[in-house]
């Protein structure tokens, strides 16, 4: 992200890092009466930090990041950089928060480019008229995800890993002060992974405040530099890794018995399951 970039975060969020980027009061969510995913949810996400959300499967993560980006109804109050997100028009939201779902989908036929072009129209006219400053940040996108050299292929000529690059070159090239990533990770082998998690890294040390669900939980202990620990709906713990991860919290939220060792390059700590 440019000098240029930050400034114009600082500028039109008019918020300070005391201001939590995202904020959830009593959130519930629910697919029907029976069935409530989440209940009475209240978490605080930091401003400038890179937050990972862990926990085991079905437990809530992808729906609390759909639900603080206002995909998903919800009861309850979420508040983006300080105000109602559900007092702001979509266009205002789409200049504040990008999200990469878990599970995307592209118009059949599209090229790369053109998708990614589609992460600049929260930025454009009533017109759509295309600026420089638009083709300046898609062509910045492309080369920090590593997808210039495929911009005139078609999507569905990808593989998956490299699809998941262009998309998240669509959320990059919307320039948001807070960037949600549900899952980024997917379909990438070892090293993809760790290039991606660089990228989300290097956003946060920028200025953005960067939110995602991860499952890998060395690598989600290597970068966050905030975590929340999810489990059957409810937040366990949030906070520094170094505060809130423990073997015992693993066994009680994951039913693993393990040892926690210290990551000879971070000092971060690795998960070792007993043998």
């Amino acid at each position: 992200m440019s000098k240029q970039s930050i400034s114009r975060i600082d500028v039109e969020s008019n918020s300070s890092v005391d201001v939590p980027a995202l904020q959830a009061l009593g959130l519930k969510v629910g697919y029907s009466a029976q069935r409530t995913i989440l209940e009475d949810i209240s978490l605080a996400i930091p401003t400038g930090e890179l937050t990972i959300i862990v926990g085991p499967n079905a437990c809530g993560k992808s729906t609390l990041l759909r639900a603080l980006a206002r995909v998903l109804p919800s009861q309850g109050t979420v508040l983006l950089q300080g105000e109602d997100i559900r007092q702001l028009h979509p266009k205002q939201i789409a200049r504040r928060l990008g999200l990469l779902p878990q599970s995307p989908t592209a118009p059949d036929g599209i090229v790369v480019y053109d998708l990614i072009a589609r992460g600049r129209y929260p930025h454009q006219d009533i017109l759509g008229r295309w600026t420089r400053a638009d083709e300046v940040a898609v062509a910045s996108a492309m080369a920090r995800a590593n997808v210039a050299d495929i911009a005139d292929k078609r999507i569905d000529e990808l593989s998956g890993g490299q699809r998941q690059r262009v998309w998240l070159a669509m959320v990059l090239a919307q320039d948001t002060p807070v960037v949600l990533l549900d899952e980024p990770t997917t379909y990438l082998d070892i090293t993809h992974q760790v290039e991606v998690l660089n990228l989300a890294r290097d956003l946060q040390q920028s200025g953005a405040t960067v939110v995602m669900v991860l499952h890998e939980l060395t690598l989600a202990f290597r970068y966050a530099t905030n975590l929340v620990v999810m489990k059957d709906g409810q937040i366990i713990r949030h906070g520094k890794v170094s505060e809130v991860v423990t073997e015992e919290l693993l066994k009680d939220v994951y039913r693993l018995d393990c040892r926690l060792v210290d990551d000879p390059e971070t000092g971060r700590p690795i998960v070792v399951p007993r043998a």
